[in-house]
């Protein structure tokens, strides 16, 4: 079979089987989510064994140790995927919801009722622990999923699609609910992208060139965030202490993730006490600091920052500062160099942390937090599939909720329309 032909099978199956997804109720979905968990503690070795395949390609093809790390499938990673069903198992069903029921004064009772999307089509990269997390939440939100993995993964994927497979056919779920490409062709992308007459929605998680390619050539809505551009703005109101635990923890503790603080703005009335301390402690962890002309009579040493510094997401362990005149700067500073994705202020002024949450276009606003707290799990979603930063039809983190959308009910008794 053609690539061509084989992709509109998978697209028609899936379209099919959103159809039987449709009046599946929670038990057995959530009979499905255990059953995929068991499946792949009992095959945990056979998904080793093709992972090693994987691995052993990487390794010929000179990927770098991180991006292994991330293809690595272990006793450990498969437990966590497991545990990660559970968990989605464990949550409530959003499909079927009535919410906001009022009464029309021809006795019509309206409302609105969450449903599910329909076909997802989710492009990714790298994880194979992806393809477990977002099969257990599309198929709870009651969402079929056309899985298309990164090349360097296909043997990981297709025996993780192989467990899932599985345990769909042993509750009497449809199979082709879940379904990932058994190819590494890239044409299968192009093609997916143009199945609108399937595909509901597309959902691409990965770098900024794989999302840019897919907004650019998909003729399905996408649900997309390009990079994380995400600031830190220590206002002269700030505790001290505080501010230096945040920006820490937003810069260093995971510094290659999309919710890693990239710039460090300062309040001017603060910056000598504050940058000195910051900058040892950034120093100490190995962060190389990149400043502005104001922030280099504070630190002599550091790195002249340049205008491209500004918008850039490192995903490394370099972090752009400036200091900022006043509250005003920082939020103009923001809004030119932002990405939508998340932002935080380190505060004591309850006026000026209502002034950022109100003024700042981000899918998280946060005060005295640490930016990695945008994340599904850490902000009570459970899990998520990734994070929105186009406004529509979500934005933020998208879990359960977020993988479904309403449509307006209405009940009668009989009447007409004059």
């Amino acid at each position: 079979m053609s690539i061509k032909g084989m992709m509109e099978e998978i697209a028609k199956d899936a379209k099919n089987a959103s159809r039987q997804l449709r009046k599946t109720g929670r038990r057995q979905k959530d009979e499905a989510l255990e059953r995929m968990a068991c499946n792949l503690l009992q095959m945990e070795k056979d998904i080793i064994e093709e992972n090693k395949k994987d691995l052993s390609l990487a390794a010929d093809r000179g990927l770098s140790s991180a991006m292994i790390d991330r293809l690595t499938l272990d006793r450990k990673t498969i437990q966590s995927m497991a545990d990660g069903l559970r968990e989605v198992k464990a949550l409530p069903d959003p499909v079927g919801a009535v919410t906001g029921m009022w009464k029309r004064p021809n006795g019509l009772q309206v409302g609105r009722m969450r449903i599910p999307l329909g076909v997802i089509g989710f492009i990714y990269e790298s994880r194979p622990n992806v393809t477990v997390d977002a099969a257990g939440l599309c198929l709870k939100s009651g969402n079929a999923v056309i899985l298309k993995g990164g090349s360097e993964a296909i043997h990981s994927n297709l025996i993780l699609d192989k467990a899932l497979k599985k345990a769909l056919l042993e509750t009497g779920m449809p199979g082709q609910a879940v379904q990932v490409i058994p190819s590494t062709d890239r044409e299968a992308v192009n093609l997916l992208l143009g199945m609108d007459e399937w595909v509901d929605i597309i959902i691409p998680r990965g770098g900024e060139g794989l999302i840019r390619f897919v907004a650019e050539n998909s003729r399905i809505p996408v649900l997309k965030h390009y990079k994380g551009v995400c600031h830190v703005y220590v206002d002269e109101a700030a505790e001290l202490q505080t501010a230096y635990d945040i920006c820490f923890n937003a810069k260093v503790q995971r510094p290659g993730v999309c919710n890693a603080m990239e710039t460090l703005l300062v309040h001017e009335k603060i910056a000598v006490n504050f940058l000195p301390t910051m900058i040892k402690r950034f120093r100490d962890a190995g962060v190389e600091i990149r400043g502005c002309p104001k922030t280099l009579d504070v630190i002599p040493d550091a790195k002249p920052a340049v205008e491209q510094d500004w918008p850039a997401e490192f995903l490394d362990l370099i972090l752009a500062v400036k200091i900022v005149a006043n509250m005003d700067q920082a939020l103009d500073h923001i809004e030119k160099y932002g990405s939508n994705h998340t932002e935080a202020i380190v505060t004591k002024d309850y006026a000026r942390s209502r002034q950022f949450l109100t003024e700042v276009d981000a899918s998280v606003v946060l005060v005295n937090a640490s930016t990695r707290f945008n994340d599904g799990g850490q902000l009570g979603l459970g899990a998520e599939i990734g994070i929105n930063t186009s406004k529509l039809h979500a934005f933020g983190p998208m879990g359960l909720e977020e993988l479904t959308t309403t449509k307006f009910i209405v009940y009668g008794d009989g009447q007409i329309r004059e």
